[in-house]
């Protein structure tokens, strides 16, 4: 390839710490990462902090290549990367350029802040390299409109592991059918399986959908509701539900109020389903169903030890040292949804604030950081996972990684609330796990459609 063709790409610090080795990522092109960066991940990796393990995980890559017998001269021409597992394709250079040497001009912006130096990077750059391709990455909205602004002429979000373009293509766990699922079916082949029944529908006459496994179909008209078991390319395995069964289901006196639930419910109470992932609106009932059935698969059933509880906390909260009191106790705050929920779920006894500490106590129910998951093996245990919109793809493998045997991991999300700085819905790690697992036999995922919670929060949702 001509050296004109291969273009520049500059990698803003956010990159680095969304992923770690982002600089693998760019194929045969070349990597250049800013003297500013280095110094911001260098203020970045003490900190206490999750993103800081991030940032001691970039340095250390860069230090796997650009470390040993490279001279300074070879670390700003430019060196090659080394071949790594995974990353095959990744044969361009990576190298560091002395930002800090630049002098002001009448075409830079200030070099007051360290945003400024990277954008003064990649304009230098842009101008010394004519005619090739300079390209800034940079997670930072703001960030993308000053580089627009200043002149770099092409300025991208790092999107190597963005899954879709648009959220509207996620996944949503169903496909419903219009009119009548069983109209027009005439090769299906019905079998009983014990207390089972399981349609075989040849893929012909169920149109040309993409179907997975553990995908739930239902229609407008019939009471059919089913679960795909297995697509063999020639014909679905569709394990009859029926949407009246699923509607009479019931999770520590929780009853669905919508298929959505219905659905969802299902996908909770079968503990053949390791993962359940759970996304939709503010107010459809994430939390509530996950923790009823969570209670019941504990208490009731006795299939699970315990139930454990985390969340991302806010940036603020990440050291969570400032609040008093033990791990429980300081991640209560955050947790407050789960409290609620509690509270919902007992609030006809006799004696509420006795039932939910019986309860709290009965079935184990423990508030943990997401921050100290890292390294635990955890058996045996239901697992909410809430908020997860706001957590990276890393973050997200964390928790799953972590979970042992015996062990149920329940996600749960609204896309719609992202507090994040650098995530958006489509980048998101609840994004990934939907897309990632949809193809696995031990996980369900099914996006709540309507809003339960109240007439007011529904009102909200549609019309705000």
């Amino acid at each position: 390839m001509e050296q004109d063709d291969k273009k520049l790409f500059v990698l803003d610090t956010n990159v680095l710490l969304h992923e770690p080795l982002a600089i693998y990522s760019f194929k045969e092109h070349d990597v250049v990462v800013p003297m500013t960066v280095l110094e911001e991940l260098d203020q970045i990796k003490d900190r206490k902090r999750d993103v800081s393990r991030d940032a001691r995980v970039a340095i250390r890559a860069l230090e796997d290549i650009l470390g040993g017998q490279i001279t300074p001269e070879q670390i700003v021409q430019g060196v090659a990367l080394p071949k790594r597992e995974g990353h095959g394709d990744a044969v361009g250079s990576l190298s560091i350029f002395p930002d800090h040497q630049l002098q002001s001009t009448l075409l830079s912006l200030p070099g007051d802040n360290n945003d400024n130096l990277i954008i003064n990077t990649a304009l230098h750059l842009q101008k010394l390299h004519h005619p090739r391709k300079v390209v800034l990455v940079t997670k930072d909205i703001n960030m993308r409109l000053k580089a627009k602004g200043a002149g770099i002429m092409l300025v991208e979000d790092y999107r190597t592991d963005q899954l879709i373009d648009d959220i509207r293509f996620l996944t949503k766990g169903f496909h419903q059918f219009d009119g009548d699922f069983w109209a027009r079916k005439e090769h299906v082949n019905t079998e009983i399986q014990g207390r089972h029944t399981v349609h075989r529908v040849p893929l012909g006459e169920v149109g040309d959908e993409n179907y997975y496994v553990n995908q739930y179909l239902i229609d407008e008209e019939s009471n059919f509701c089913g679960r795909v078991l297995c697509n063999d390319g020639n014909e679905l395995e569709i394990l009859d539900l029926g949407r009246d069964r699923l509607l009479h289901l019931d999770a520590w006196g929780i009853k669905p109020k919508n298929i959505y639930q219905g659905m969802a419910l299902q996908a909770l109470l079968d503990p053949d389903i390791d993962l359940v992932i759970l996304t939709g609106p503010a107010g459809c009932g994430k939390t509530l169903l996950a923790m009823a059935a969570a209670l019941e698969m504990v208490v009731e059933r006795g299939l699970y030890d315990k139930v454990i509880v985390t969340r991302n906390t806010p940036e603020i909260a990440e050291s969570i040292g400032f609040l008093p009191g033990t791990e429980e106790e300081k991640m209560a705050p955050w947790l407050a949804a789960i409290t609620d929920t509690l509270e919902v779920l007992h609030k006809n006894d006799v004696n509420p604030s006795g039932s939910m500490n019986y309860i709290m106590d009965k079935a184990n129910i423990q508030f943990k950081s997401i921050n100290f998951m890292r390294g635990r093996s955890i058996q045996n245990s239901v697992v909410l996972l809430d908020e997860c919109q706001n957590l990276t793809a890393s973050q997200i493998k964390t928790m799953i990684t972590r979970m042992g045997e015996g062990t149920k991991l329940i996600c749960s999300g609204n896309l719609a609330q992202i507090d994040s700085n650098y995530l958006t819905a489509v980048t998101s790690g609840l994004t990934y796990i939907v897309e990632r697992f949809k193809n696995f036999d031990g996980s369900a995922n099914v996006y709540l459609n309507g809003v339960v919670r109240s007439r007011l929060a529904e009102f909200a949702e549609e019309n705000l």
